[in-house]
């Protein structure tokens, strides 16, 4: 169908059934689409979309088969895909006790005296760095606080966390994992595994409401699609076989889950054999089967010292040896392998893996598995040549520097002048190295608008990308990092899935390349799909979103 079609009659059968199918004529709008950068009209047949042109033309489409909705100058865009997400830690981080706000460890411990319900408490968020005085309580201040009941707090980053006596006793802590500043509640590495999972003993169906609840909360802020980062250390096979299980739901409709199981694997056998014990498919043994940990909590391994901790350089998980059998493994079965990796030790370490393992099973074989890695936070430019040879996607999170990247942040105060050289955006994208965008939530939150603003105002402004860079990193790109079977995914063309989101935005413009600045138009000359004015500081906000056809979530004030 194009712009010069006119709608037309059927009688008899025909017409009975032309009326029970979905079709949508979404009109007087603007439509983001490479088909034409002056779109203000989509059409939807059930799951596909048909149709995509002028306001005039859509009026002589529209007939009383259809539902028209009159988008009153709204943004219809393809829907986004969270590239690295932790599907039952968002929803009980979204049900739990928040600490973002917190300042202290008087404050801290105030709340989980607060904090109401019965079994363990449950909290997310706290980060020392941004307090006065960065003391934590001990694990005998937080049992008194809460009462006697186990306590479990994640730290932000997820990599640490602060447990209380009776929690540690649980997960059979026998000693402290750390004794920094002065206490005994924070636990790392083995010690944190052991604590999460002691926490976690939730039974299904409360794991299902986890679970529902992100989802929810992702199709409101219009996901389409997240990639769920399931591991060993961060939750059961069972865990993982639920979150499959919802892209075969009935009753209602939630963003795809694109899964991936972060598990070692010694040997091309053993690849399979564990594929095989899982129950359910998945994309490949990659996301968090961890190289090294995090900046915030010092276990991202480095080459040099932690700034503000002599003689810290982090922990690497994996040897080299172990890196590379399981990158050859799963080259030889033609999925997907890949590691959490952070720091500039961890990456040297995984790029050491991938050459030795391409000496093993061939150049082509690893180019072709379509490898990926979670965060590359270091990579200097020797790095990220040795990413683009062995076509290695980087799945990053651009909220992590408008989080910490700004001076005097924790990059600044863990790293010194190294935050410089932090998720270096623009170097990837210059060496041809596919990009993808996601929030790792519940590190950071379902909010897409906010990651995309993070890539135009990177705290260095040699690595900030462009408006449409950004955008298609966290649609398109998504996708395709998933090895994704339809190469039209995360594009409103005709013939493309009907996976889109519905925005009200306040401006809509086009950013212009400029070499020094990020800059914006409204001239239509310029033949680019038109994006929210993100320069204003509003998110643009949620009217509806659509995957594949079926409404994931609406607000009223769309057909209203």
């Amino acid at each position: 169908m194009s712009d010069s079609s006119s709608g037309s009659s059927s009688q008899g059968p025909a017409k009975d059934k032309q009326a029970q199918r979905r079709v949508t004529l979404y009109r007087n709008g603007s439509v983001y689409t490479a088909a034409d950068p002056f779109a203000t009209a989509m059409l939807v047949d059930e799951g596909t979309v048909a149709w995509v042109g002028s306001e005039q033309a859509a009026s002589s489409i529209a007939d009383d088969s259809m539902e028209v909705i009159d988008l009153r100058g709204a943004l219809v865009a393809p829907g986004f895909v969270d590239s690295h997400v932790h599907l039952t830690e968002t929803g009980i981080a979204l049900g739990s006790l928040r600490l973002d706000g917190v300042r202290s460890a008087g404050e801290l411990l105030d709340a989980v005296a607060g904090w109401g319900g019965t079994g363990t408490v449950m909290g997310h968020g706290w980060d020392e760095s941004a307090w006065p005085d960065g003391t934590l309580p001990s694990r005998e201040e937080l049992e008194r606080a809460s009462g006697g009941r186990p306590v479990y707090l994640a730290r932000v980053d997820a990599h640490s966390a602060l447990v209380s006596s009776s929690l540690a006793a649980a997960a059979n802590l026998s000693s402290p994992d750390t004794a920094e500043a002065g206490t005994d509640s924070q636990v790392k590495r083995g010690d944190h595994s052991a604590a999460r999972l002691a926490a976690r003993q939730f039974p299904a169906e409360q794991i299902r409401e986890f679970q529902r609840r992100a989802l929810s909360e992702a199709a409101a802020n219009g996901y389409v699609a997240l990639a769920e980062m399931s591991a060993p250390h961060i939750g059961t096979v069972l865990d993982l076989q639920q979150a499959v299980g919802w892209n075969a739901a009935s009753g209602q409709d939630f963003p795809e889950i694109l899964a991936y199981r972060g598990e070692l694997a010694e040997s091309e056998g053993d690849a399979r054999a564990i594929l095989d014990g899982l129950g359910v498919p998945v994309r490949g043994l990659a996301g968090d089967l961890n190289i090294d940990g995090s900046i915030g909590s010092r276990t991202a391994a480095l080459r040099a010292d932690y700034s503000d901790a002599t003689g810290e350089r982090g922990t690497r998980y994996l040897s080299v040896d172990q890196a590379a059998a399981h990158v050859a493994a799963c080259s030889l079965l033609g999925i997907q392998a890949g590691f959490h990796v952070i720091g500039d030790a961890g990456l040297d370490a995984v790029l050491e893996a991938f050459d030795q393992a391409a000496a093993e099973v061939g150049d082509q074989r690893i180019r072709a598995a379509g490898h990926r890695l979670e965060h590359v936070e270091m990579a200097d430019s020797s790095a990220i040549e040795r990413l683009a040879r062995h076509s290695v996607t980087v799945s990053a999170q651009p909220a992590f520097d408008a989080a910490w990247g700004a001076e005097g942040g924790l990059y600044q105060e863990r790293l010194g002048t190294r935050r410089l050289t932090m998720n270096p955006f623009a170097s990837l994208y210059a060496a041809g190295v596919p990009v993808c965008f996601g929030s790792d939530s519940p590190v950071t939150p379902l909010r897409p608008w906010e990651s995309v603003r993070a890539c135009l105002e990177h705290s260095n402004p040699e690595q900030r990308i462009s408006a449409r860079a950004a955008f298609l990193g966290h649609t398109r790109a998504g996708w395709r990092a998933a090895k994704y079977s339809n190469p039209m995914a995360g594009q409103l063309v005709p013939g493309a899935p009907a996976s889109f989101a519905v925005w009200e935005v306040e401006e809509l413009m086009v950013q212009v390349a400029d070499g020094r600045v990020q800059s914006w138009s409204t001239d239509p000359r310029a033949r680019t799909p038109l994006l929210p004015a993100l320069d204003t500081g509003a998110s643009p906000i949620c009217l509806q979103t659509v995957r594949d056809g079926k409404e994931l979530y609406s607000q009223d004030s769309l057909r209203g």
